[in-house]
C-alpha cells in the first residue's frame, strides 16, 4: 500500500543507521568544494563577493569552517555569510587570496585579521616585515624579559587616574633601573620618597637588553596604544646622581 505524498517524510536523524548518521554529520560540516561558486559575504557590515576557490586557496585556514553547511545560521538577512571582524581589513586579506600580493598598508590589523582566519603563509611573510617584527620579535621579547611590565604598568595608569580628580593633569614618579648595580644605588632615592609619601612606580633591574631611554620609550609607546596623552622628562632629586627616575606627565584635557 503506498502512502499519500503529505505523509512520505524523510528519515530523522534519530532515524538514522549509525554509520549513516555519521557520514550526514561530516557532511553537514564540510563546505562545497566547487571552486567557480560565488560566495557573498558580509564581514562586519561590508560586503564582499568572490569564489570558493578563492576562498579556499589556503588549506587549514579558518574559511572551510565559515562556509560549512552546519555554519547557516551565521548568514545575514539576504543570504551573505556573516563574519563578525572588522571589515576595513579584509579587503588586503581577499586580495592577497586572490592575486597573492602582500598588502602595505595596516599591516599590524591585516596582520591580526591574518591571524584569525589561520592564513599562515600570509602571516609568515607579515612577521618578516619591519612593522611586525620590530614589535613582535624586538620590542615584545625585550618587555618578556622585564619583571611584572605589565603589572607595573596597570599600578602606573591607575595612580596617574587617582591624581586626576580635578586636574588637567597628573603626575606619576617611575624609577628605571637597568641593572643591579643601579638597583642599589637607588634604594636610598626611593626612601627620600616613600618619606615624602611621593608614590613610585619601579621597574626593572632586567638581564639584557636596551638602556632605560629605549625602556621609556617603550613604556610611552604602551600607555599611548591605551589611548593616553603622556610624555615623560627625568626626574632629579637632590641626592640622585644616577638619574634613575622619571615623571609620567598625564594631560586629560
Amino acid at each position: 500500500m503506498s502512502l499519500p505524498a503529505n505523509q512520505l517524510k524523510e528519515p530523522s536523524q534519530d532515524s538514522l543507521p549509525g554509520n549513516q548518521l555519521k557520514e550526514h554529520s561530516q557532511e553537514s560540516r564540510v563546505p562545497c568544494t566547487d571552486p567557480d561558486i560565488v560566495v557573498e559575504l558580509n564581514v562586519g557590515g561590508q560586503f564582499y563577493t568572490t569564489t570558493m576557490g578563492t576562498l579556499m586557496k589556503h588549506p587549514g585556514s579558518k574559511f572551510s569552517e565559515i562556509l560549512s553547511r552546519s555554519a547557516r545560521h551565521y548568514k545575514d538577512a539576504q543570504g551573505r555569510f556573516f563574519i563578525d571582524r572588522p571589515g576595513t581589513y579584509f579587503g588586503p586579506i581577499l586580495d592577497y587570496l586572490r592575486t597573492g600580493q602582500v598588502p602595505t598598508q595596516y599591516i599590524p590589523e591585516v596582520y591580526d585579521e591574518a591571524k584569525f582566519y589561520q592564513i599562515h603563509l600570509l602571516v609568515k611573510v607579515l612577521e618578516d616585515m619591519p612593522q611586525i617584527f620590530g614589535e613582535q620579535v624586538a620590542r615584545m621579547q625585550f618587555l618578556l624579559g622585564v619583571p611584572n611590565y605589565r603589572e607595573n604598568l596597570e599600578v602606573l595608569l591607575h595612580l596617574a587616574r587617582a591624581e586626576a580628580v580635578a586636574m588637567r593633569s597628573s603626575k606619576v614618579v617611575v624609577c628605571v633601573v637597568r641593572t643591579e648595580e643601579e638597583d642599589t644605588k637607588c634604594v636610598e632615592p626611593l626612601h627620600i620618597l616613600e618619606a615624602k609619601k611621593t608614590p613610585v612606580v619601579k621597574f626593572g633591574p632586567w638581564k639584557a637588553g636596551p638602556c632605560s631611554e629605549d625602556f621609556v620609550y617603550c613604556l610611552e609607546k604602551d600607555i599611548r596604544a591605551q589611548g593616553y596623552k603622556v610624555s615623560s622628562q627625568r626626574y632629579h632629586l637632590s641626592r640622585d646622581p644616577y638619574t634613575c627616575f622619571w615623571i609620567f606627565i598625564f594631560t586629560w584635557w
